[in-house]
């Protein structure tokens, strides 16, 4: 059964399984008083034309399964299931149920659920022992086991969590009456094991009870997926489908979906082969296009070839009854029935017979569900097995891709894929290069914030932000080559927490920390009233003094708006030392002498390695966050800097510390990638940090040599976990000197003469990254190349020129030393991953570092590193 409904000018489209009567005005909708009264307290607008087509049949009980542009909106199905909950003869058959959850709403994540939960709390303030429960565990075992669900009418949880749970409390579906799916297509898409574990679970706990309490089924998303089928067939009572998306109804209808690739100027040709198979299939097709001259043109060619076919646009003289009386005169004489038509006329016609839609030029979004909507009498209302089920496919959709198109190909093939329909490989190809122009156009927006924080993104196509390195945004502020004095132990104060991983803050100075000197001047300049002088005229991107209390910030204006009602402008301002943003007003900035503006700003990013949320989560759950804010904003912290890029440092590990300086040691009290863990709700990422420098790998190289020394620092030596709380770093005692600083190189460094051969080298090949080790008596180079290829190794009493091919390309490494070595007796061996140089001291000893001048490509091996006793870490116990 079909329905259509207009509602205005806008024309809404349904398709009903089953008849069903809407109920569009809350006073006449199948809900409780008491609920009706708290949703009008609340301004609420509806029901909306999906909620006046699925709330009669939820608030009855029915299975339903809801496919709308609303989908994500708890409101589809929240104020049915509580009318249900209060209609308490529907449990008096099992008077044992009371203190059971009889409602579980599943969700496909924690801030999906905490939504819903909020929105059970609200609009069941006027029921009656109404008790929701919201339910996020970590992995934590005996969190489970904690649990006391009795007592609760809706359990509102994710399916990873309903696992966990049903482990302690296996008799929890025993006595469930409704489940509702949320966001179904997400929940099938990346929980699809999981949800029929469930299922079959509630099956099972059904078929054994002892009593026989009313089940329900509620499915709700935005997508049909191919999971709903055996949703339906093996779970579902005989359910009601409302689906209020035309695309969704045409792949549930099992519209086949078929795209033609050829080339512009041969449209017509590729037309009339398919016109061949169609004509021998007494088909009633329509041939759409968006203007009267190729309506036109087409007619004519198909008329040249004997193909007898109807026209319309809008300045055709036959009349939009006259065109449907031939077309439908044509089909019953059991001749082909062909219609060449105009977009500007589908909805005149209101043609919904067609069999075959062929869309000779390519429509828009819009223009595509008209089309689509020609077919729907011939849309499958049986429930098949695929979405390519030949034997109920009835209609079918052809779309022209021709190179004019192209720009389009990303959503055909998205549509195709969802459709589960044949892909031609040149529209895998199209796509792929539309992407990546689509992703050139978005270097304006910053770097994905995900895949900086756990090395992945989801859905790079919908992100707005870039995936692959800009040099002139994300490398435009460089470190200064004196910010990391050792990047294996950079001493590191958070000051603004984003969330548990991801924070701002500054790099604290062991010895003279400048912006410690500088906030004392700051301080002490201000103090003094005569020196505050407010601003007049507040400008963009300028520097200025902004006083909290008795401490002064450097700001940078961000943002300028208009002056409100009270003249007085607010401006949006950041904190330079300090990474945060915030809105004050414009008389509350100071000037701020040049002296304090020249030193560059502090606040850095701080990004915590090899760490995400569990269950596939792409937040933090607000708990872990909170728990970290609390235990590391404005405390000192150890880290060792895995990696940098622009102002962004990615660390592992990250310790809080405490200093004892009567002993001149810092204990290390916890570490914070171990605190995460210890929640439960978080878990490792090991493959964080080689995604990151995959990245960085990939990015552009630029003509100029220099930028080639700030495009990135990488210390690929093994990472240190330190877990055991009373492990200590000893920092006076740390020899310095034995660690060689990856840092790039800053703007004002002078580049020797052999910098300047270096990069004459790098400018003929690339090159490899290069970890070294040494003793008293050699030191070891381990050049990570694979499957190397006509390898060379020169060696000179203080240089080291490596060059090989690998998976066709050359790379080079021209190394300056820092001492001399024996070049007769120092040895190269090519292994399948690596080439590992074996240099000869000329004199015994260690060396302080390996180069002579820094190089981003040559990192310590600290797997290696054989420390003295005095650098040896001090334990305490």
């Amino acid at each position: 059964f079909q329905s259509f409904q207009n509602t205005g000018e806008q024309k809404n489209f349904v398709f009903l399984s089953k008849k069903i009567e809407p109920s569009s005005v809350l006073e006449t909708a199948p809900l409780s008083d008491d609920l009706k009264k708290e949703l009008a307290w609340t301004k609420f607008s509806g029901p909306t034309f999906t909620e006046s087509y699925c709330w009669p049949p939820v608030a009855q009980g029915y299975d339903v399964v809801v496919i709308s542009h609303q989908g994500k909106d708890p409101l589809l199905y929240i104020p049915p299931v509580l009318t249900l909950l209060q209609l308490e003869s529907d449990y008096q058959a099992s008077p044992n149920m009371g203190g059971v959850c009889i409602s579980l709403i599943l969700c496909p994540g924690w801030k999906k659920a905490q939504l819903v939960f909020d929105l059970l709390k609200t609009y069941g303030k006027g029921c009656r022992h109404f008790h929701p429960m919201l339910i996020i565990l970590g992995q934590n075992k005996e969190a489970a086991s904690q649990v006391e669900i009795r007592g609760r009418d809706v359990v509102v949880t994710t399916p990873y969590n309903l696992l966990r749970l049903l482990e302690h409390n296996t008799w929890l579906l025993c006595s469930l009456c409704h489940l509702v799916l949320d966001e179904i297509e997400v929940l099938f898409s990346d929980t699809t094991e999981k949800v029929f574990t469930v299922l079959n679970c509630y099956k099972k706990a059904t078929a054994q009870a002892r009593r026989n309490p009313p089940r329900q089924i509620i499915a709700v998303g935005t997508q049909w997926n191919k999971h709903i089928t055996p949703l339906i067939k093996e779970f579902m009572n005989d359910p009601y489908i409302v689906i209020t998306v035309l695309e969704e109804a045409a792949i549930f209808g099992n519209v086949q979906q078929v795209v033609q690739p050829c080339l512009h100027s041969s449209r017509t040709d590729e037309l009339l082969k398919i016109l061949d198979f169609t004509q021998r299939n007494l088909q009633k097709v329509l041939v759409c296009t968006d203007s009267v001259t190729e309506v036109e043109m087409i007619h004519k060619a198909l008329k040249s070839n004997s193909v007898v076919s109807l026209k319309k646009h809008k300045e055709s003289k036959c009349n939009a009854k006259c065109v449907l009386e031939r077309w439908r005169k044509m089909h019953s004489s059991g001749t082909p029935a062909v219609l060449v038509l105009a977009d500007d006329c589908l909805q005149p016609l209101g043609i919904t017979d067609a069999t075959c839609v062929i869309h000779f030029s390519f429509p828009s979004p819009e223009v595509f569900r008209q089309r689509l909507q020609c077919m729907t009498d011939n849309f499958c209302t049986v429930i098949k097995d695929s979405a390519v089920d030949g034997e109920h496919t009835k209609a079918r959709s052809v779309i022209l891709l021709t190179e004019n198109s192209s720009c389009h190909a990303p959503g055909i093939l998205h549509c195709l894929k969802h459709a589960e329909a044949e892909i031609p490989e040149e529209l895998h190809d199209s796509a792929a290069r539309v992407l990546e122009s689509e992703e050139n156009e978005k270097f304006s927006r910053p770097l994905c914030a995900s895949l900086k924080t756990f090395g992945i993104c989801r859905n790079r196509a919908a992100c707005p932000d870039h995936h692959q390195i800009n040099l002139s945004t994300d490398m435009a502020q460089n470190f200064a080559d004196e910010m990391i004095e050792t990047p294996d132990r950079v001493t590191i104060l958070p000051l603004f927490i984003l969330h548990a991983t991801n924070y701002f803050g500054r790099i604290v100075k062991k010895q003279k920390d400048q912006y410690t000197v500088l906030a004392k001047e700051m301080n002490d300049y201000f103090k003094v009233p005569g020196h505050r002088k407010s601003v007049n005229i507040v400008e963009k991107s300028v520097f200025y003094g902004l006083r909290e209390g008795a401490i002064c910030h450097r700001v940078q204006v961000v943002e300028t708006p208009a002056k409100d009602e009270e003249n007085v402008c607010e401006v949006t301002v950041k904190y330079i030392d300090e990474g945060r943003t915030s809105r004050v007003n414009g008389d509350q900035l100071l000037h701020l002498p040049a002296k304090f503006q020249s030193l560059p700003p502090q606040a850095v990013e701080i990004i915590v390695c090899r760490v995400k949320p569990i269950d596939n989560e792409v937040e933090w759950n607000p708990k872990v966050t909170d728990h970290i804010k609390h235990k590391i904003k404005g405390k000192l912290h150890h880290a060792k800097v895995v990696h940098t890029l622009g102002r962004t440092v990615w660390v592992d590990p990250m310790v809080g510390v405490t200093n004892l300086p009567t002993m001149k040691i810092w204990i290390n009290e916890y570490n914070i990638r171990s605190e995460i863990l210890s929640t439960g709700l978080g878990t490792d990422n090991p493959e964080h940090i080689a995604e990151i420098q995959k990245l960085c790998r990939q990015m552009p190289v630029s003509d100029d040599a220099e930028n080639l020394e700030h495009f990135t620092k990488e210390d690929t030596a093994g990472l240190e976990e330190v877990t055991n709380p009373q492990d200590t770093w000893i920092q006076e005692n740390f020899a310095e000197s034995h660690h060689t600083s990856a840092a790039p190189l800053s703007d004002d460094v002078v580049q020797t003469k052999e910098t300047e051969d270096s990069t004459v080298h790098q400018h003929k090949g690339c090159h490899p990254q290069i970890k070294w080790f040494q003793d008293h008596v050699t030191v070891t180079l381990k050049v990570q190349i694979l499957r190397a290829a006509d390898c060379k190794c020169e060696f000179s009493k203080e240089k080291v020129v490596f060059s090989a091919y690998s998976e066709g390309r050359f790379y080079v490494a021209d190394l300056q030393l820092y001492q001399s070595i024996i070049a007769e007796k120092s040895t190269c061996v090519i292994k399948d991953t690596e080439a590992v140089i074996l240099l000869v001291k000329e004199k015994k000893g260690a060396w302080c570092k390996l180069l002579k001048n820094k190089n981003v490509h040559v990192s310590l091996d600290f797997e290696h590193w054989e420390e003295s006793e005095d650098e040896r870490p001090f334990t305490v116990g």
